[in-house]
């Protein structure tokens, strides 16, 4: 009966494809036919689902460590090619995560350690996030940079992973979710979407071992769509 449960369900890897779909529609939308909402609509399903599987990540992982910088490398790659190509400093979504695992990891720390330096640690990064998201953009007039979903889209692996029960994480994201969309404005409260189909996730990764394509996948479908539309102008 156990068994038969796990297998019931979606698993991570099943919504990590579903969430690669959303958000190619979503990144084809921004891009190439910013007029058609319905693609942006669409979209909003990839980053509840992406936050999820940080959270995901934090717990079942091997190595923190090679996690941390799979997933920082990663976005250092997309942003040096933003920088080169589009002259942009708009942080891509592996920031923003990368950011989620750092408060995630100092977290950690410090309820391992229990002292004064762990405490003040957690605070100090937990200061330079919010700075980085919420001040940082002010003090850099005349660009475009910004923290992709902000302080919130930061939050959101950080609550889901802190909630014990399936249910309460559930709560928590849809707090978050709602703060984002009430700062983001209304097309943000179809992440709430996400919501019922993550509720579908059965706990398991799936049978085949695909999380180099989720990595090799991000940057790829970028730089497609941005060739795409370099051609089409």
């Amino acid at each position: 009966m156990e068994t038969k449960q796990k297998t019931l369900g979606l698993s991570g890897n099943t919504l990590k494809v579903i969430a690669m779909l959303a958000m190619t529609i979503d990144h084809i939308g921004l891009m190439l036919v910013p007029d058609v909402i319905l693609l942006r609509v669409l979209g909003r399903l990839a980053m509840p689902v992406f936050a999820w599987m940080i959270a995901e990540g934090c717990t079942y992982t091997k190595s923190r460590f090679r996690y941390f910088f799979a997933v920082f490398g990663v976005g250092l790659l997309c942003q040096t090619v933003y920088l080169l190509f589009m002259q942009s400093l708009n942080q891509c979504i592996l920031i923003t995560f990368s950011m989620s695992l750092l408060l995630i990891y100092t977290m950690d720390y410090a309820e391992r350690k229990k002292n004064f330096l762990s405490l003040c640690l957690m605070g100090l990064v937990f200061f330079g996030v919010c700075y980085i998201c919420v001040f940082l953009p002010g003090d850099l007039p005349g660009t475009d940079f910004r923290v992709d979903y902000g302080i919130f889209g930061v939050m959101l692996p950080v609550v889901i992973y802190i909630a014990k029960t399936k249910e309460q994480k559930l709560m928590a994201a849809a707090g978050v979710l709602a703060m984002l969309a009430i700062w983001n404005g209304f097309i943000q409260w179809f992440a709430l979407l996400a919501l019922p189909l993550i509720a579908l996730y059965n706990g398991q990764r799936g049978k085949a071992k695909l999380k180099y394509l989720f990595y090799m996948y991000y940057p790829l479908h970028l730089a497609a769509i941005y060739g795409i539309s370099v051609l089409l102008r």
